[in-house]
């Protein structure tokens, strides 16, 4: 038995604290050792699509894998899962995606692309095409290779030089990006300047990606970009045989009202990459679409993608993958996301857009956010050392709150700036949608009442 006095064997990730021990859950309530339950107002990290209990259905996918075959080497075998995860994903695009692997992690789908893009090039006899370009106030994962895409400052900090080069653009950020008199037309045109410039920068025949998240996550807070800023981006990198790779780890899987958040961008990505709500946390499901220019290329130069993984295309994660999908399309869960969408925007307005710290509220179907602020009117983010965000986060999941909410940092400038993001199941109700946003609203109130004088 482990001895109490010495604390955790867990390498958690403050090995200083002692985090409460989840011992159950019950429809989207999580119960812990702490003694009473917390509401889950975001998925974790915006993984539980459909709560936090596991759904019977999916409980017996997962078995009749188990009891079919519970592992097989991918190098050699294919397995039934697999083949009928790959196909429902590949359909759900109309074909528009050809061909799909699926991953344990986000950041090994990332890393992934990075390689499969790479790999196009070379095929295609362009060696020198080696550089990607991603944004400032982007996060694209934890491993080297995805955190070196990644423009996050915070997390980048220590690692800085084992990671790759990759050059940087602004993000698409009404709230901060949007000169005063400019409309959103030409704020798209400078960021699509922008990015050629970059370009141009860097070498036309040197760029072999842009890397794009369609919501962006937790590097500022659920903030979304209109379709003409997409359909511009894509413009510029079509101009110069670049490859469009969307990350939609969080984005996606109908997050945002549709199954693949760019179905309402007007725009096709070379590549996808989705995770977290593939398999609503019941397994953990990632994974990569290649469009058919890359699979055509692939084909030709011999069809091996000099990549893999032990647990790519584990059946029993695909199994779970594929019953989730299922259940989010005979339950209609799209649909309740896009129906209680505008609710969920109205009710965090009414609440909160008054609220004196309360800079921005933004965000996507159920993937919204608010940014918080010591001064209104000039945006003025909190010290960093206050960290806002995150004693918010931990007020919140207190008694009398007891919601969860995810927390997150450098929404200003990639450092300051304090926000939270809002992700509720897909299969919420309109009477859960409230009681979520009174406690977030309440929680938010009294942190600001209780802390004014050691926030300002």
């Amino acid at each position: 038995m482990p001895d109490p006095s010495r604390g955790s064997a867990v390498l958690h990730r403050n090995i200083n604290s002692n985090p409460p021990t989840a011992i159950g859950a019950n429809g989207n309530w999580i119960s812990s050792s702490a003694g009473y339950s917390v509401f889950d107002g975001s998925g974790g990290a915006g993984v539980c699509s459909i709560g936090r209990e596991c759904p019977k259905r999916v409980k017996n996918a997962i078995n009749k894998a188990l009891d079919t075959i519970s592992y097989v080497p991918s190098l050699d075998y294919l397995n039934d899962p697999v083949e009928e995860l790959s196909k429902y994903l590949v359909d759900s695009t109309g074909g528009k995606m050809t061909k799909v692997v699926i991953y344990t992690s986000g950041s090994e789908a990332i890393e992934a692309s990075i390689k499969m893009a790479r790999q196009y090039f070379v095929m295609k006899g362009e060696p020198s095409r080696k550089k990607f370009i991603t944004r400032r106030q982007s996060y694209h994962g934890a491993t080297l290779g995805a955190l070196g895409l990644s423009g996050f400052p915070a997390r980048r900090d220590i690692f800085e030089e084992l990671l790759t080069d990759a050059g940087h653009i602004s993000a698409y950020n009404e709230y901060r990006g949007l000169k005063p008199n400019e409309t959103v037309a030409q704020y798209v045109q400078r960021l699509a300047d922008e990015l050629e410039a970059e370009i141009l920068r860097l070498g036309p025949n040197v760029v072999a990606g842009v890397v794009i998240e369609p919501v962006v996550g937790a590097a500022l807070g659920s903030v979304p970009a209109p379709a003409e800023y997409f359909i511009a981006m894509r413009k510029v990198v079509d101009k110069y045989g670049v490859l469009f790779i969307l990350d939609e780890v969080m984005s996606g899987m109908g997050r945002t009202g549709t199954l693949h958040a760019w179905e309402q961008l007007g725009v096709v990505p070379d590549i996808e990459t989705i995770g977290k709500g593939l398999a609503a946390g019941f397994q953990p499901a990632a994974g990569m679409l290649i469009g058919r220019r890359i699979g055509d290329v692939l084909a030709q130069g011999g069809g091996v993608f000099v990549h893999g993984h032990t647990y790519q295309n584990h059946p029993v994660v695909c199994a779970a993958a594929l019953e989730v999908l299922h259940m989010i399309r005979d339950d209609k869960l799209l649909e309740n996301v896009r129906t209680l969408t505008p609710v969920l925007e109205d009710l965090l307005r009414a609440r909160l857009a008054g609220h004196p710290n309360v800079g921005n509220i933004r965000g996507s179907g159920f993937m919204q956010g608010i940014e918080f602020v010591k001064d209104k009117a000039t945006k003025e983010s909190f010290d960093l050392e206050r960290k806002v965000s995150w004693f918010l986060h931990e007020m919140a999941m207190a008694p009398p709150y007891q919601v969860y909410i995810y927390p997150g940092g450098g929404s200003n400038d990639g450092i300051k700036g304090d926000h939270i993001q809002i992700m509720p199941p897909f299969n919420i109700n309109e009477d859960d949608l409230h009681m979520m946003v009174d406690r977030i609203a309440k929680a938010i109130e009294a942190f600001f009442a209780h802390a004014e004088t050691s926030l300002v």
